[in-house]
């Protein structure tokens, strides 16, 4: 066939009569249109009248247009047969992403139908223009251009039939890609129907003029036209060959009644004051009034008296047995302990270091982890994300005057030399990978969801805005000069951006540079994936380029290869920031930053905390000293003591971490730096309250050195053992959580405590029973063999402290003016502000200051428009196959209004209330369109060595598959096979996306929805508890469907959800962790005190208002509650301890005759011990932590130890000695007793040994002759 083209015409007459044709039968291809999708067939101009249609001519008819069926004889039509299967052609392209509503695909068709086969059409047509075509010789004239005139009732009613239909796979809607420039947003049914009409559009092959007539008019109308008025269906309209009506996400007049979601609760109110505010005020009244009154007389001796002096008896003498037998034998006992602690630290070979947050923060049995194992056993795990955000503030932008899309604003960062740049960027990264032996580049770790197995570069899912061009500098040089309605201008690149970011599907922009929208790896890349911080794409503030990484096993040598790409991809990155030529200011991260900071801050931090230690050290190495006078420092210096009891901390901890690594329990970071901390102020209040006793007892007459170290012990190892036993149950206890972080800080804190306990009451006793030898013995503490030659005071030294609080702080305390309302006051306070405390924590504060990961986390929240994907997932015992359980899903015409994805779109029309923002992409409605044999999709050989195979839609011979048998079922499961593994093309554009989320065998499915742009903690936590309320919401829904099995679920999953879901429930399961260890400090002080109740409690209540009011604290200093806070709180409850049972064994075992005295006594003798050990031991150690880089330690550590500090000085210092000298017990009259019958019995003892010496005396003086010359022999006589 050889054609001669002419230059088009005009054809300056045309007749306009009803039942005459304007054209008839097809010319040839359209020599004006390049690049079409389609052949650009365009018909012959041919004024005749109507066919007449019979035969295979009019059943084609009747299939492709059946609005102009009238009956077979009866119908006559101005298309051929041929024109009749183009037309079917050009309409299965539109109708792919049009047929999810049956009436909008049908009011387009017949549009189509009317212009092209029509009886009457030259009554709604006008050729305007026609070309010579000359065929085999003969000359046909074609038409290559002409007027539609429609009524504007039908062009805008089809065009409302259409607007909604959306892609489930973008989330955006269909007609955006048929309006060109305009997309969804300003498209209008003019605008729509130039679209169409426009032959640049890769789809019309010629150019049709709508002209859109209101009702009425006819001015400008060429007589004969009459526009076509007939009937648009509604988008809630069944079609006239029964299809039902459109979807509710496709039509909004389809859609049930869907209540709005309830709004948030109403804050709790009385009186329309803050609820909480009022309850606290009543409390706050109650507890002043309860002070107005004075404690009863003190019992009688009674059982609890008994008991209590019983236990103290036991456990004194016990203790004093044992100091005595380990004083005696210090340095066996240093050996044996030793010995212990080296085969218990000897397991820290085998120690295992938890570094993943996953294992950290996530039960493996929690909700979470379980989906997250489900999803990554049937989908892979969740890809790596690495990522750059690059802006160029202060750049100039400037108005592009676009041919097609008018006058456009584009700000400075979208410009060709920076995406030229940034294309430069993305192309750079490669190294040798010694686990492959090998130069390695992305190709080998890359995500690439259309070919996974053996992927090329090009397959590798990066997503950035060069993508839009296929990363080619060419097709981004690229430049045509276009027409367009009589005008000639060039169009480049910002051409097409501006249609690929409103048509990211489309394989072919409407300009004639006739570029692909779609990235090289075969999939669309959404704007909001390429740039951010706009208003309108054009104006965008960023961009944004994103790498994907598979996500292997740890254990995979890929794995590892991963991470040496996204070492390299930092490197890189930093690199280039620091390069002169740099024209962006940029943040930027890969998957393995926040581990890396996290590390690198712990790493860096580690001298902080040694210096912590340190001054710690140096304080109780000064503080335990008597320092009597200048020329006895060195003497009476407690450094070697000091350093000891450091050592028995150090010793203890590294005993408990190699136990627990013999027997296989993990431990973490934390473990490191929090376990040593509590351990150190816990054995330092110890080794306080046991060497200051020491020094301020005086021996007795005959004593031993080593009998008075096993008395000074039996008076305070009870209290010593009340402390840690209910420290170290506290913890066991705690370790009850389902935190595998908790749980483990739970356990090493909890075997520390009670091995530093043992090691005071052996190896610290030893070292003090050593140390006591060489003072003694006057010799210098650095340099034994040197001794001093002044002596020891024989007086007992009580120091500085004791004396000062004995004489002033207690009776000033204790004075009758001073009143306990502050602290109830801050009490209730505190419980105010705990109902309003921030739950969660945000993921910057877990890298350090200065961190590169800080300004990506900025700029992540400044530009990004859409949050996380989030996969609705269904598991095993759904019947996909049936059409109840694919209508139970889909979203498209005929499906349950109330579906699975119908349920999601309802949620993202409420994102403030669900966090939903972008619909789920719905595999099953591409899967019916693919089945539907209007797509021509689904097809298999008819014939041939393939026939009953799959056949390509490229192909032309096939049959139609059988889609359902009689019962509704789906036949063979070859279907979803044949579905899953289809290559797409331009027949199948919509299912493009389905290939990147398949299915896995139906034994679970996913729908791939967006979460808004999610920033704090706070939202992410909303996010996961609505979605899970949602995905319930839906179970329930399908589970209703025959056939389903019962243990069917839906549920959400993103990469996110596993860090949230801890504060779902941690706000209980702090309270109960608490609680748990709360118990203990009630119960042991209880046992070891006999059974004294009332001291129990008081111990109990004082704990109590520390913990709250710590938490009150953290509200007013913005610490918010998380794990990390509630390791700190469980920590607080066992420093608290320290601070309240000293006092209040002190308190109770004290006989002076009133509560006030024995407050003051308590708070004299113990509490100077107690500020001295526990208070002062701290407070230096923690305000060194204050220089730490890293937030978390400066936040959780710096301040909530600091607070936990000074409340618990506070609290057992000022509060606990008030509270006891009001409501503390009284005195116990079973020990007044006893020494009451010890003291009678001394005096007895005396008197009769003075009476003996009186005696002997006497008879002396009586025997002896001469007293001054005669020696003295006294006779002992019996006293009668």
């Amino acid at each position: 066939i050889s054609y001669c083209v002419c230059l088009p015409q005009v054809v300056l007459e045309a007749r306009h009569e009803p039942g005459y044709c304007a054209f008839y039968e097809e010319c040839g291809k359209n020599p004006t249109v390049a690049g079409s999708l389609l052949p650009p067939i365009i018909p012959c101009l041919n004024y005749s009248r109507a066919r007449a249609l019979e035969g295979k001519h009019y059943q084609q008819l009747k299939k492709v247009c059946p609005m102009l069926d009238r009956g077979e004889g009866s119908t006559t039509a101005c298309c051929s047969i041929k024109q009749l299967k183009s037309l079917e052609m050009s309409l299965m392209l539109s109708k792919a992403v049009l047929m999810r509503c049956p009436s909008c695909a049908d009011n387009f068709a017949h549009l189509h139908c009317i212009n092209t086969c029509s009886p009457d059409q030259t009554t709604t047509i006008n050729v305007t223009r026609t070309i010579n075509i000359t065929t085999l010789g003969i000359v046909k004239e074609a038409v290559v251009g002409y007027q539609a005139y429609l009524s504007t009732s039908f062009a805008d009613k089809s065009f409302e039939s259409c607007k909604n239909v959306r892609i489930p796979a973008t989330g955006g809607y269909a007609i955006a890609t048929m309006c060109g420039r305009y997309g969804s947003a300003l498209c209008t049914a003019q605008r729509w129907y130039d679209f169409q009409g426009d032959s640049s559009n890769g789809l019309a092959p010629l150019d049709i003029d709508f002209r859109l007539i209101p009702e009425g008019v006819t001015e400008g109308i060429p007589d004969g036209i009459v526009p076509y008025a007939g009937r648009a269906l509604g988008c809630n309209e069944m079609t006239p060959t029964g299809a039902e009506v459109c979807s509710c996400q496709d039509c909004q007049a389809s859609c049930p009644v869907v209540p709005s979601p309830p709004p948030p609760a109403e804050p709790f109110t009385i009186g329309g004051v803050d609820g909480y505010l009022v309850l606290c005020v009543i409390f706050l009244c109650v507890l002043i009034l309860a002070f107005l009154e004075r404690l009863i007389e003190p019992w009688e001796v009674t059982c609890t008296d008994k008991n209590s002096l019983a236990t103290q008896e036991f456990l004194g003498s016990g203790f004093r047995a044992w100091g005595t037998l380990v004083a005696s034998h210090p340095l066996k006992v240093l050996l044996a302990s030793a010995v212990v602690t080296a085969a218990f630290a000897t397991g820290l070979m085998h120690i295992e270091l938890t570094t993943d947050p996953v294992q950290l923060w996530s039960a493996p049995n929690s909700r979470a982890r379980i989906e997250k194992d489900f999803h990554d056993k049937h989908f892979d795990p969740f890809f790596r994300t690495n990522q750059m955000i690059l802006t160029a503030p202060g750049r100039p932008g400037h108005f592009y005057d676009s041919l097609l899309f008018g006058k456009q604003n584009f700000s400075g960062i979208i410009a060709k030399d920076l995406i030229l740049e940034l294309l430069k960027l993305q192309k750079k990264i490669q190294f040798w990978s010694n686990d492959l032996n090998r130069m390695a580049s992305l190709k080998d770790v890359c995500f690439a969801p259309l070919n996974p197995s053996n992927p090329s570069l090009t397959d590798c899912a990066v997503n950035s805005l060069p993508q839009y061009f296929q990363n080619s500098v060419a097709n981004l040089n690229a430049k045509v000069n276009m027409t367009e309605l009589g005008v000639t201008k060039e169009v480049d690149w910002r051409d097409h951006f501006i249609y690929c970011v409103n048509s990211p599907l489309s394989f072919k922009d409407i300009t004639d540079l006739q570029l692909s929208c779609m990235a090289d790896y075969g999939a669309p890349v959404f704007p909001f994936l390429a740039v951010g911080g706009y208003e309108s794409y054009t104006t965008a503030e960023a961009l944004i380029l994103t790498f994907s990484l598979n996500n292997y096993p740890r254990d995979n040598v890929k794995f590892k290869v991963a991470l040496e790409w996204e070492q390299r991809f930092l490197d890189i990155v930093q690199e280039y920031q620091k390069s002169p030529g740099n024209p962006f200011t940029f943040a930027y991260m890969a998957e393995r930053s926040l581990e890396d900071e996290i590390n690198r801050t712990t790493v860096e931090d580690i001298p902080i905390f040694m210096i912590s230690y340190a001054v710690i050290f140096v304080y109780i190495a000064v503080a335990l000293g008597e320092y009597t006078s200048f020329s006895r420092i060195l003497v009476d210096s407690k450094f070697l003591v000091g350093l000891g009891g450091i050592l028995v901390v150090g010793c203890s901890v590294l005993a408990s971490m190699g136990f627990y690594a013999w027997i296989g329990i993990p431990s973490s970071l934390i473990i490191l730096q929090v376990v040593p901390f509590l351990v150190l102020a816990v054995g330092a209040d110890n080794i306080f309250i046991f060497v200051l006793e020491y020094q301020r007892d005086a021996r007795r007459p005959g004593e031993k050195r080593e009998e008075r170290i096993g008395r000074v012990l039996g008076n305070v190892a009870p209290s010593m053992l009340l402390c840690s036993l209910s420290e170290s149950v506290c913890f066991f206890l705690g370790a009850l959580s389902t935190m595998p972080a908790v749980k483990s800080f739970a356990l090493y804190a909890a075997l520390a405590v009670l091995m530093d306990f043992v090691l005071q009451m052996t190896a610290f006793v030893a070292l003090l029973s050593l140390d006591a030898r060489r003072q003694d013995g006057n010799r210098c503490e650095l340099a034994c063999c040197v001794t001093v030659k002044t002596t020891a005071p024989t007086k007992p030294n009580e120091g500085f402290l004791l004396p000062a609080m004995r004489k002033y702080y207690a009776p000033v305390l204790l004075h009758p003016v001073t009143r306990i309302v502050v602290f109830i006051f801050m009490f209730i306070s505190s419980i105010y502000l705990m109902f309003y405390v921030t739950v969660g924590l945000d993921q910057e504060l877990a890298m350090p200051q200065g961190s590169y990961m800080l300004e990506y986390f900025k700029y992540l929240y400044a530009y990004f428009e859409v949050g996380v994907p989030t996969y609705f997932v269904t598991t095993k015992g759904f019947n996909f196959t049936s059409i109840a359980g694919m209508n139970a899903t889909c979203s498209s015409v005929g499906c349950d209004p109330f579906s699975l994805t119908q349920k999601i779109q309802y949620a993202t029309e409420y994102p403030d209330l669900s966090y939903m923002a972008i619909p789920a992409n719905s595999w099953v409605d591409d899967f019916i369109d693919w089945l539907n044999p209007g797509s021509k999709c689904c097809r298999l050989y008819s014939i041939g060595p393939n026939k009953g195979k799959f056949c390509p839609a490229s192909l032309g011979a096939y049959d139609k598959a059988v889609i359902t048998d009689e019962s509704g079922e789906i036949i063979g499961e070859e279907y979803w096979i044949l579905f899953i593994t289809f290559e797409p093309n331009t027949q199948t554009i919509k299912l493009r996306k389905s290939k990147v989320t398949c299915v896995s065998v139906l034994l679970a499915t996913r729908f791939m929805a967006y979460h808004t742009a999610l920033t704090t903690s706070k939202e992410f936590t909303a996010a996961l508890k609505i979605a899970r309320e949602l995905a319930h919401n839906i179970t329930l829904s399908m589970r209703s469907i025959p056939g389903t099995s019962q243990d069917f679920e839906v549920f959400p999953y993103t990469v996110t959800y596993v860090f949230y879901e801890q504060y779902l429930t941690i706000v209980s399961e702090g309270l109960f962790n608490i609680s748990l260890c709360l118990l203990p400090t009630f119960v042991v002080c209880c046992l070891l005190l006999g059974m004294d109740l009332r001291s129990g409690a008081l111990n109990l209540l004082t704990i109590i208002m520390i913990t709250v009011d710590t938490v009150g604290v953290m509200t007013l200093w913005g610490i918010d509650y998380n794990a990390v806070a509630l390791i700190n709180l469980v920590t607080a409850v066992g420093i608290s301890v320290e601070f309240v049972s000293h006092m209040t064994r002190s308190f109770a075992m004290s006989i002076q005759p009133t509560h006030v005295e024995r407050a003051k006594e308590a708070t004299a003798t113990m509490g100077s011990a107690v500020f001295a050990g526990v208070a002062m031991t701290n407070l230096p150690g923690i305000v060194v932590l204050a220089f730490a880089k890293a937030q978390l330690i400066q936040i959780f550590f710096f301040r909530l130890n600091l607070v936990i500090t000074l409340l618990g000085m506070a609290h057992g210092l000022i509060f606990l000695p008030v509270l006891l000298s009001y409501f503390g017990p009284g005195v116990n009259k079973a020990v007044l007793l006893r020494l009451q019958q010890a003291k009678a019995q001394e005096l007895e003892l005396s008197s009769h040994a003075k009476n003996i010496y009186d005696n002997i005396g006497y008879e002396d003086q009586e025997n002896s002759p001469n007293p001054d010359t005669t020696p003295h022999h006294p006779v002992r006589t019996p006293h009668h």
